[in-house]
């Protein structure tokens, strides 16, 4: 079972919006030094409504030949059509992921009926293992605990990336799949508490800023280590709130940016960190020596 701390690793871009390969390169060694769990690669933190599918696809084939199996890759295949979440997710299979993370579809709206029909035809479409995305504050629908507890029994959905930040929905959610697929916090400031209630891991922004530090506080609240995880978990949630003060991933490549693991760029309609949040975002890398 994939567990433990899970980048949502962003996608390091020039200045004229391409792929910046060799800071990806460079990344990847960071998250394997680190102890990273596993990669996400082009998530929605990644960037993945703004990448041409010939983009996301060699994006998610450089990660997993660049990781040659040292740690799982898992590739971000979600869409709002199903037929193109089939499609992006059959590619993600041939290149060699592990699994792959879809999130609800999005704008679309479905309902409760519609996202399980929706999931159940990729799974049965497309064997690799699944792992499901619930944001809705991204995306505009809510995926309930009942639709999860239909989904996990279906076998290649093995997990859940559960990222609505309430802990009584996690603990629903967690309660529901009862040891049949995997539940991920999706919200860097309330993970450590999911995962002290049972969840396996941390789908996580903040790592790809403090990949050694998430891996360290993943690792204690996993063995139930509450005292020494929350601990650490209270260190860290300045710098879980900065990396929120404008849209994902906004702030993330701007902190990156300075650390010089990136150029910061993004593509639009993402635009570079507002000035005004610049120097809190800045003081919270200090805090943790992350400079």
């Amino acid at each position: 079972m994939i567990s433990g701390s899970i980048v949502a690793l962003i996608t390091p871009m020039l200045d004229d919006g391409a792929v910046d390969w060799e800071s990806l390169d460079a990344l990847l060694d960071l998250h394997l030094a680190a102890g990273t769990g596993a990669i996400v690669a082009v998530g929605t933190t990644g960037e993945s409504a703004t990448l041409a599918v010939t983009e996301h696809c060699d994006v998610i084939a450089r990660t997993v030949s660049k990781l040659a199996g040292a740690i799982p890759v898992i590739a971000g295949t979600g869409a709002n059509s199903t037929s193109e979440a089939v499609e992006l997710t059959a590619a993600a299979q041939r290149v060699g992921a592990d699994a792959c993370l879809l999130v609800t579809p999005y704008y679309n709206k479905p309902t409760q009926e519609g996202l399980y029909q929706h999931h159940k035809r990729i799974a049965e479409a497309v064997s690799i293992p699944q792992i499901l995305y619930n944001v809705p504050g991204r995306t505009g629908v809510d995926m309930l605990p009942a639709t999860v507890a239909r989904l996990a029994d279906i076998e290649n959905i093995v997990g859940i990336k559960e990222a609505t930040g309430d802990l009584q929905r996690g603990r629903e959610v967690i309660d529901v799949c009862a040891g049949r697929m995997a539940v991920y916090s999706g919200d860097d400031a309330t993970a450590t508490e999911l995962m002290l209630m049972g969840a396996q891991g941390n789908i996580s922004v903040t790592a790809n800023v403090a990949p050694a530090l998430l891996a360290e506080v993943c690792a204690l609240a996993i063995a139930g280590d509450t005292e020494r995880a929350r601990a650490l978990d209270a260190r860290l949630q300045p710098l879980h709130d900065v990396l929120f003060l404008e849209s994902n991933p906004i702030p993330v490549k701007w902190a990156m940016a300075q650390q010089g693991r990136c150029g910061g760029h993004l593509r639009l309609p993402m635009t570079e960190l507002a000035a005004q949040y610049q120097p809190q975002v800045l003081a919270a890398l200090q805090a943790l020596d992350l400079l």
